[in-house]
C-alpha cells in the first residue's frame, strides 16, 4: 500500500500537531468520564420518560454533593444527589412558572433567572430564590427584564444577572438595536442568602458603551471574581464590561475585537478539510470566567455577525493576552469531532468556559457546542498548554468545575432525534487519557490535521499487524480511504486517498476489504430514493475506481434503503470470491432474513444466501441488521450484527460466526440456502466501558495480521450524534471460535 498519500506522516505527535508544549504523564493527571446521567430520570414518578428534558446551565452546592441545573422545557430547576458521583439520584424539581435561563447556588439557596416574557418587546423576568432545605421558592424578585446568565459572588453577598432582553431574529433580519435595552441587575444578599433589595433591584445601565449598537447592549454572560467585580459579555455588541458590584460602577469597558483562524474548514462542502481561513472576525464572546482577579477567559461563540471559533484570555484592562486562533478547529478535525455541516458558519462554536484548580494547577475548560467536546488547557500565565480532549454528549452547554471533589461536570442540552439530554461527570486523577482512541496526523500540504469522521468500515493490512484501513460514509461529500497506524495508543490516521473516477460521483462507503491482487474492494450502500446504486467497487491504492459492479437488475427492483454494509474477499475451492453483507431485509426477503451476496470476479457472477437476524430485544423496539463481514479463512466469517438503538436502549451489539463450507450460494430467483449462525461475542460491555452514551453504530470489524480483533464505531459526522469514535481492541480473534 505504498502509494497511499502521506506515509511519511507517521509519528507526528499531538504536541507538534497543535504547536503546544506536551504535558507528560509524570507531571500531570487527567480526567476520566465516570458517569453519563440521563435527565429524563429526574422526571416525577409516573411521568412519560419520553417527555422532553434539558440540562443547560449547571451549578453545585458549596460541598459539591448536590448538582443543580436548568430544564428549560420543563420550566424547572432540577436537583440531583451527587454524594456518590457514580450513582446520581434525583432529589426533586422546583417548578418556576417560566423558563429558567441560568442558575447559581449559594450556601443556603439556589438562585434562578426566570424568563416570563410574553414577547420580545414586553420583556419580563425575575430572580427565583429556592431554599436548599426543602427546595421551595422563598422569594421572587423582579429583575426588570428577561434574564440570561446568573452568578453569585464567592462571599455570598451579591447575585448578578445579565438581563439580555434578547433580539427577535425574525425582525429586520435580527439586526440590532431592538428595544428594550438590557442591563446588569444586582441583588444584595443578607447572611441567610436572602435578597435585601428584592423589591428594588439595583440596575447598572450598560447603554452607550459599545460601538455596534450602543442603545441595545444585550448582556449575555456574567462572572464574578473574589474582589466582587463582575465581567459581563455584551455578545451581539462584541463588547465586554467590568462592573464593581458594591457600587454598581462600570470600572472598564472595551471592544472584544476580532480574531483570525488559518487553515480551517470554511467551505459549504460537507468536508472536514482545511479549505480556507477566516480573517478579522468579530469574537462576539458568549461565556466568560475569571482565571484570577486580573484575568478572564471568553468563549467566542458568535451570534450576530461574528464568532471567531476560539477562546481568548484577557486582562482586566482589556488587553488580549492570548487567542487560540485555529486550535479549537484543529482539535475537532484531528479527533474526528468536526461538525462539517457548520464549516461555513461558526465551525466548532466554542460556547462555554470554566476554570478550576486541580492537582495544584489552574485548568481552563472550553466547550465546543457543535463538536461535542471540551478542550482542557493548563494556565501558565502566558500561552496555555493543551492537556486533554474530553468527549461529551450532544450539545454541551454548561460546564462546572468542582475542585473540592476532583470533579468536572457538563450539561448536555440536546434532547431530540432519539438522543437524550444528559449530565456528564469526569473525575480527575487518571494516569492517562481514556479518550481519544483515534487521532489524525498533520497534513503538511494543508497545514492542518487530516479531517475525518463517520468511519463505517474497517479492514486489516494482511502483512502489517499495525496497519488498518477505514472508509467514511455518505455524510461527507468525498468518499475516502484512511490508513491507521495502531502501533501506539491512540491510533493515528496517517494518510488518506479520495475515491474517484467512477461513473457515480456520490458514494456511501460502508465496507472495505484488501484485495490480494492489490487495491481494495469497497461496498457502497445504495439508496433507491436518491438514485444511488448498490455498488461493489474495485479501486486501486490511489483511490481510482477500476471497476463498478452492480447487482442483477431484477434484484435491484426489490431493493430497500438499507443495503450494502460490509465486504470481505476470501478464498474457497480454489477461487477468489467477494462476500457483501446486506444490512436489512429487502422486499423479496422473508421477515428476519437478510442476504449475503457472493461475487465471483472471474466469472462476473452473483450468488446469494440468507442470514437469520436476531429479533429486536430493546424495550424501545427498533430493528436489527448487519454492519460488517470479515473473513476468518476456510469459508468462515465473523458478522457484526446490531440494533439501531443507543444509550440505555441498546440491546444487540454482537459478533456471530457463519460458515460457507458445504453451502452453495444460489442464483437470484432460486431458493436461497439459510446459513447457521453462532453467537460469538457481545460487544456491548466494551462499548459501554467509556461511561458515555452507548453508541448505536458499531460499523467496522477487522482481524489484524497479528490476530487481534478490532472494532470501530461510526460517529455520524457529529450530526445529531455524540461524535465519539471508539476503536476497540476486543482481544485475540481466537475468542470467536
Amino acid at each position: 500500500m505504498a502509494n497511499l498519500r502521506g506515509r511519511f506522516l507517521k509519528g507526528v505527535s499531538l504536541a507538534a500537531l497543535f504547536g503546544l508544549g506536551a504535558v507528560s504523564a509524570a507531571q500531570a493527571d487527567y480526567f476520566e468520564r465516570i458517569n453519563t446521567y440521563p435527565v429524563y430520570k429526574t422526571l416525577p414518578a409516573g411521568a412519560d420518560p419520553a417527555t422532553q428534558t434539558v440540562a443547560e446551565i449547571i451549578y453545585a452546592s458549596k460541598d459539591g454533593r448536590t448538582l443543580v441545573f436548568t430544564d428549560s422545557p420543563g420550566e424547572a430547576i432540577v436537583f440531583v444527589n451527587a454524594a456518590n458521583p457514580l450513582n446520581l439520584q434525583p432529589m426533586g424539581r422546583t417548578a418556576l412558572g417560566g423558563e429558567p435561563t441560568s442558575v447559581a447556588v449559594g450556601a443556603k439557596a439556589a438562585y434562578a433567572g426566570v424568563n416570563t416574557s410574553e414577547d420580545y418587546v414586553n420583556a419580563t423576568g425575575h430572580l427565583a430564590v429556592i431554599a436548599l432545605d426543602g427546595l421551595g421558592i422563598t422569594a421572587k424578585c423582579d429583575a426588570k427584564g428577561q434574564p440570561d446568565s446568573v452568578a453569585i459572588s464567592a462571599d455570598g453577598k451579591f447575585v448578578a444577572i445579565a438581563i439580555e432582553n434578547e433580539r427577535d431574529e425574525d425582525l429586520n433580519d435580527g439586526v440590532i438595536p431592538q428595544m428594550p435595552a438590557g442591563h446588569l441587575a444586582i441583588f444584595d444578599l443578607d447572611d441567610n442568602g436572602m435578597p435585601t433589595n428584592c423589591d428594588a433591584v439595583r440596575i447598572v445601565d450598560m447603554t452607550g458603551l459599545a460601538e455596534v449598537a450602543p442603545s441595545d447592549p444585550e448582556p449575555e454572560f456574567v462572572s464574578i471574581n473574589s474582589k466582587n467585580q463582575a465581567v459581563v459579555t455584551l455578545q451581539e455588541n462584541n463588547h465586554i464590561a467590568i462592573v464593581d458590584l458594591a457600587s454598581g460602577k462600570i470600572l472598564a469597558n472595551f471592544s472584544a475585537g476580532t480574531a483570525s483562524a488559518e487553515n480551517i474548514p470554511v467551505s459549504k462542502a460537507r468536508m472536514s478539510d482545511a479549505s480556507g481561513s477566516t480573517e478579522n472576525v468579530a469574537r462576539e464572546p458568549d461565556a466568560v470566567a475569571w482565571i484570577d482577579d486580573e484575568r478572564f477567559v471568553t468563549a467566542n461563540e458568535g451570534d450576530y455577525q461574528g464568532g471567531s471559533r476560539g477562546f481568548t484570555i484577557w486582562n482586566a484592562s482589556g488587553e488580549v493576552l492570548f487567542d487560540s486562533g485555529n486550535q479549537m478547529e484543529h482539535l475537532g478535525m484531528s479527533h474526528g469531532h468536526y461538525p462539517a455541516k457548520r464549516a461555513a458558519k461558526k465551525g466548532t462554536e466554542p460556547e462555554g468556559v470554566a476554570v478550576g484548580e486541580f492537582g495544584g494547577e489552574t485548568l481552563i475548560f472550553v466547550n465546543s457546542e457543535r463538536g461535542n467536546f471540551v478542550a482542557v488547557y493548563k494556565d501558565t500565565g502566558a500561552e496555555p498548554e493543551f492537556v486533554q480532549f474530553l468527549p461529551t454528549h450532544v450539545g454541551p452547554e454548561g460546564s462546572l468545575t468542582i475542585p473540592s471533589r476532583d470533579l468536572f461536570a457538563v450539561a448536555n442540552e440536546v434532547d431530540e432525534d432519539g438522543v437524550r439530554a444528559h449530565v456528564s461527570l469526569y473525575k480527575f486523577g487518571a494516569k492517562a487519557p481514556a479518550y481519544p482512541s483515534v487521532v489524525s496526523a498533520m497534513d503538511p500540504e494543508k497545514h492542518a490535521p487530516i479531517g475525518w469522521g463517520a468511519l463505517s468500515g474497517l479492514a486489516a493490512d494482511p502483512q502489517d499487524a499495525n496497519t488498518l484501513y477505514a472508509v467514511s460514509d455518505s455524510f461527507y461529500d468525498d468518499a475516502r480511504i484512511f490508513t491507521l497506524d495502531i502501533s501506539s495508543s491512540p491510533a493515528q490516521i496517517t494518510s488518506y486517498v479520495t475515491v474517484q473516477g467512477g461513473k457515480q460521483a456520490k458514494l456511501d462507503l460502508e465496507g472495505i476489504s484488501v484485495a490480494k491482487d492489490g487495491g481494495f474492494w469497497l461496498a457502497s450502500e445504495g439508496h433507491p430514493d436518491k438514485e444511488l446504486q448498490h455498488l461493489l467497487l474495485k479501486v486501486g491504492t490511489d483511490g481510482t475506481v477500476q471497476e463498478e459492479i452492480t447487482l442483477p437488475e431484477e434484484l435491484v427492483a426489490q431493493a430497500q434503503r438499507f443495503s450494502f454494509e460490509g465486504v470481505a474477499e476470501f478464498e474457497m475451492n480454489g477461487e477468489t470470491l467477494v462476500a457483501v453483507a446486506v444490512q436489512r431485509e429487502w422486499k423479496d426477503d422473508p421477515k428476519g432474513m437478510v442476504k449475503l451476496a457472493i461475487y465471483n470476479p472471474a466469472k462476473k457472477s452473483w450468488g446469494f444466501v440468507h442470514y437469520p437476524l436476531d429479533a429486536p430485544k430493546s424495550a424501545a423496539g427498533g430493528w436489527v441488521g448487519l454492519s460488517e463481514i470479515v473473513s476468518m479463512g476456510n469459508g468462515e466469517f465473523a458478522i457484526l450484527e446490531r440494533d439501531n438503538k443507543g444509550g440505555e436502549d441498546a440491546a444487540i451489539k454482537q459478533i456471530t460466526t457463519i460458515s460457507l463450507d458445504g453451502v452453495t450460494p444460489a442464483a437470484y430467483g432460486e431458493e436461497l440456502p439459510v446459513l447457521e449462525k453462532h453467537f460469538a461475542m457481545d460487544v456491548l460491555p466494551a462499548m459501554a466501558a467509556g461511561k458515555g452514551w452507548v453508541l448505536d453504530k458499531p460499523e467496522g470489524l477487522a482481524i489484524t495480521a497479528g490476530g487481534r480483533l478490532i472494532l470501530v464505531t461510526d460517529n455520524d459526522g457529529v450530526d445529531d450524534a455524540p461524535g465519539e469514535t471508539q476503536l476497540i481492541d476486543l482481544g485475540p480473534a481466537s475468542r470467536l471460535h
